[in-house]
């Protein structure tokens, strides 16, 4: 079983009740982590209460598109808990529950480029940066970024930029992964397919059946692959992503499977 006993976590994106962040830090906490979520709005304080632990847990609201605030957030998690062993890069896609809107490539503005960008990309970058000094410092640390298949392995029409942020998500990986490799600290990605979570649309549950296992994953799925990488059981993996999709990204033929397999 994964042991996370005297660890700090940091999971960041976990404000949503059925999502893929809050699901990671429930199980990092059953792993015996003590655990600190944020979110863009002030529900973070309900996952907190849902979370329990008898004070062992913290929620802080945080704008981590501002390399200021992921400064701030690191420093208060610091002072409050300890210094950060876990972090888990879950932010992006959507903030304050406002999904991002599809376009064509050649209608996407600049603003909604570079938005983008600060939602799935450089959310991780900023808490990564305020967080690595203290990792190398302490010769010890697990960083684990929820990319996707959407731009690493696949894309669909309309996603050019959240496939571009998290292709680049996994360049951001492999390149701080082989800068550390010799300080303790491991970088990895877990790469979720199609998964079913509150806000998941019913054509995204359809394809998610269509995958080989025959149903969308679950957070909980997610979160058993993120606390792996995150313990000392997965020490001599650095630089890669474990892909979590139901076998999807290994069917040529994504329609119905009656009469194909």
């Amino acid at each position: 079983m994964t042991t996370l006993k005297g660890r700090i976590a940091l999971v960041t994106g976990a404000g949503s009740p059925d999502g893929i962040g809050f699901a990671t830090a429930r199980a990092l906490a059953a792993a015996g982590a003590r655990v600190a979520i944020t979110s863009t709005t002030k529900r973070i304080q309900q996952r907190l209460r849902e979370l329990g632990g008898d004070g062992q847990h913290i929620a802080l609201i945080a704008d981590l598109t501002d390399p200021a605030a992921a400064e701030n957030l690191v420093a208060e998690i610091n002072a409050t808990l300890g210094k950060i062993d876990i972090l888990v890069n879950n932010a992006g896609m959507v903030q304050t529950g406002k999904p991002e809107k599809s376009k064509l490539f050649h209608k996407i503005t600049p603003e909604e480029w570079l938005r983008s960008m600060d939602i799935n990309l450089n959310t991780c970058f900023h808490v990564s940066r305020a967080i690595v000094p203290q990792m190398l410092r302490r010769q010890y640390g697990r960083i684990v970024n929820i990319s996707s298949v959407t731009g690493p392995l696949v894309t669909n029409p309309r996603s050019t930029r959240y496939s571009t942020a998290k292709a680049a998500m996994m360049g951001l990986t492999r390149a701080l992964a082989i800068e550390v490799a010799g300080k303790g600290i491991t970088v990895n990605a877990v790469g979720p397919g199609w998964i079913e979570t509150g806000s998941s649309s019913k054509a995204e549950i359809v394809a998610g059946k269509h995958t080989p296992i025959g149903r969308p994953g679950r957070p909980s799925e997610i979160a058993a692959t993120a606390a792996f990488l995150a313990s000392d059981g997965a020490s001599y993996i650095t630089g890669q992503m474990i892909v979590v999709d139901g076998g999807n990204s290994l069917q040529e033929f994504k329609g119905p499977a009656e009469g194909y397999y």
